[in-house]
Parts: C-alpha cells; structure tokens; sequence
C-alpha cells in the first residue's frame, strides 16, 4: 500500500516534491500521536497522584474526567501571554521553543519497525546524544531571560541536574555502542533480536544506570528540583503563562516519552522483544 502510494505521489508531484510532501506527512504521523499519548501521559499522572492522595482526581471534564487534556489546552492557548516588562523579550520566547525543539526533533531517529523511520542514519545514537544535550539551553536562556531570581535560581539548579545525569546517560549509550559496534538505532534493535536475553543480563547494570538518569533527566519524583515545590515557585518558568509554559510542559513529557523509547529500544529489543 504505501509503496502504491509512493508511486502515486511521484507521478503526480515529481520525485523532489514529492519527497517533501511525503517526510511532512510522517513528520504528522509521527507528532499527533506523539501529542495525544502526552495529553493523557499527564491525565494518568494526575489520576495517580490523586489516588495517592485519596482524593477524587480530574473528573469534571468529559466522561471520568477523559476531556480534562483537551480543555486544559484550550484554556493555556487562549489564555494571555503575560510577560515581565524587564524581560528579554526575545530570549523570553525563545527559551520555551528551544525546549520543546530537540524534545520533538530526537523522533527523527527512532525506530518503529525496519521500514518506519523518519530518517534512518547510521550515526542516530549520536544524534541523538547531541540533540537531547541542546534542551539545558532552553532552560538556561527562560531562567536568565524572566530577569528574576527564582527563575535564575531555578534554571541553574535544572541545568546543573540534567547537565551532570546527561555525563552517566552518555557513558551509557557509549557501553551499548561498543556492544552493538553500530550508531544506528535499528542495527542495535537487530542485534539484540540475535544474542536474546543474554544481552539484558549483560547490560542490566547500565540499564539501571539509565532507568535512574532518566527520571532525573526528565524531573520525574524524586528528582523532580526544578519545580521547587517547598519554594511555592515554579523554578525556571515561574514567569510564563499561556502557550510558552504549555511548550515547557510538552516538552517535558514529550522528553519523558523519548527515553522510554530509547530505554525499549536500547535494552529491551525494541519491536524484537526477546520475550
């Protein structure tokens, strides 16, 4: 089917526009679902922590509470943007899009089967090394840019976390390359689908390594600092409102989604489980 559709596309738009019209197209296949599993990621997070906390939960919205997603983004998007009158202006908006830009451009490289990828390069492990590395500078520029304390405050104690758990994700990533002898993703996919479970029980110690960097890469509890909850600020974003916070929220579950993906592909077998 999608071979047909090739040929139709190239017939009907040439092989140089066609080739840009069919990368958008899975561009948009890629980042709606991509969107829609952050949505709910953040409506499942706030069910458990209110079961946690034995309280009800979002539940107003839509049958138990499933329309809460939806109506928070409409709210976020139609809201002001307020901005500090001493702030940066153009260091102020560009620290949420600098954000959610390496978050979503990391897809890029991620396998989904042999033939669904967006770009399947041989150095994709490296890329994607380099590109996650890029989002500290998001936060750094929206801490200084606010031209506040807490925010300045906020963003040196994110940056300084990510900067020091990205030296232990790296020297993982670097171990799993040395394994596979392959920066591409879907290369290390095909080599554990030959060795089984043997390679879980080899590189379970850098598993655990990268479980934990993770969490603290993407401020998941309980390495959850930036927010600064005993502070009653909000960190490095204590100053956005509207569209920009909403960037800094999807790219940080979007970030969440990128290491599980990684963490699938790099150690669990990816679409060739062992199990």
């Amino acid at each position: 089917m999608l071979d047909t559709l090739q040929q139709a596309g190239t017939s009907l738009l040439g092989p140089t526009l066609w080739l840009v019209v069919w990368s958008l197209i899975k561009i948009v296949v890629v980042v709606l679902p991509l969107m829609g599993c952050v949505a709910y990621l953040t409506l499942w997070e706030r069910k458990a922590i209110g079961w946690t906390q034995i309280r009800p939960g979002p539940n107003r919205v839509g049958p138990f509470g499933l329309l809460t997603p939806i109506a928070d983004a409409v709210k976020l998007i139609f809201k002001e943007i307020i901005r500090p009158t001493a702030a940066n202006k153009g260091l102020f908006f560009l620290g949420p899009i600098m954000t959610i830009m390496p978050a979503l451009a990391a897809w890029a490289v991620v396998p989904f089967s042999p033939e669904h990828v967006l770009a399947n390069v041989n150095a994709g492990l490296l890329y994607l090394m380099a590109i996650t590395s890029m989002e500290v500078y998001g936060i750094i520029i929206a801490g200084w840019a606010s031209n506040s304390k807490y925010a300045f405050l906020g963003a040196l104690r994110s940056a300084a976390q990510m900067v020091s758990y990205e030296v232990s994700i790296g020297f993982v990533l670097i171990t799993v390359l040395l394994w596979a002898g392959s920066l591409n993703l879907s290369e290390i996919v095909h080599q554990q689908a030959l060795h089984g479970w043997n390679v879980f029980s080899i590189l379970f110690p850098m598993f655990i390594i990268f479980f934990i960097s993770a969490l603290a890469e993407t401020n998941r509890p309980p390495f959850d600092l930036p927010e600064a909850e005993s502070e009653l600020v909000a960190g490095y974003m204590v100053e956005y409102s509207s569209t920009p916070y909403l960037l800094f929220m999807l790219g940080e579950y979007v970030a969440i989604m990128t290491m599980c993906a990684l963490t699938t592909i790099l150690f669990l077998g990816g679409w060739l489980p062992p199990f």
